[in-house]
């Protein structure tokens, strides 16, 4: 069966998180310029998280997360029944990955000293500026060698490798307090508790034609299914799969 994939954040930093996260993922993705409009994704993706760097302490909220869920992973030595193998792995991970981000520099300082990347990072966010005589400095490392354009790419990127780690760990431990469960939606419409919640994860049946709005915080969440080809409020049932995920 198709299913809709859809997460939604339950808190500001979580938000910002998966924001983060979906634009490192454009970054690797469009790093390999396979085509000559790959650079435009590329360049605007790391733009985008020198904006949000200059808009939190991405570094130290990141920290006092990832600090957190040590503290909550060593508690659980304590619990019968937990595979204690499996948690001394976790912890492993966890250790190193904070010690990586603790002695990191400010997420995109290197990158906002590079000469490159600042003299076209103002234009390049104009509508159309882009074109080669907005940047000609752009239009130049275009036409350099592939492998001369991968490398810059790869060492900008390298500055980002502590961010990537700890976000990633971060998020998969988040994602893992879930367990994912059927629910029904009765007229388009479902409402819950959530006990500290940062995260929800919705897998819908495609064949409903509905996709959800959803409004709430860590305590409560309300969910609206919308139909969309009207974009209309849905009035059927909806069957769902949803795990909430602290």
């Amino acid at each position: 069966m198709t299913t809709h994939y859809f997460e939604h954040p339950l808190n500001e930093k979580t938000r910002i998180y998966l924001r983060v996260e979906a634009l490192l993922h454009q970054l690797n993705a469009s790093s390999h310029f396979s085509d000559d409009l790959q650079h435009l994704n590329f360049f605007r993706a790391l733009f985008d998280l020198l904006e949000i760097f200059e808009q939190i302490q991405l570094k130290s909220e990141l920290a006092k997360d990832i600090e957190k869920q040590r503290q909550t992973y060593r508690n659980w030595r304590n619990f019968d029944g937990v595979d204690q193998e499996m948690l001394n792995t976790i912890l492993l991970e966890v250790d190193q990955v904070h010690s990586q981000l603790m002695a990191a520099e400010r997420f995109g300082q290197s990158l906002k000293e590079d000469r490159f990347l600042s003299a076209i990072r103002q234009r390049f966010n104009l509508p159309g500026g882009a074109c080669c005589f907005d940047l000609p400095a752009l239009d130049h490392w275009l036409h350099l060698a592939q492998e001369a354009k991968q490398a810059d790419a790869c060492n900008w990127m390298e500055t980002l490798t502590s961010l990537s780690h700890a976000l990633k760990l971060w998020l998969k431990l988040s994602r893992e307090t879930g367990q994912s469960m059927m629910q029904q939606a009765h007229n388009g419409f479902y409402q819950s508790d959530a006990e500290e919640a940062n995260i929800l994860r919705l897998h819908i049946p495609m064949h409903f034609g509905v996709y959800p709005m959803i409004s709430g915080h860590k305590n409560r969440f309300a969910i609206k299914f919308i139909d969309f080809k009207s974009g209309q409020a849905f009035t059927g049932n909806v069957e769902f799969e949803l795990a909430v995920c602290g």
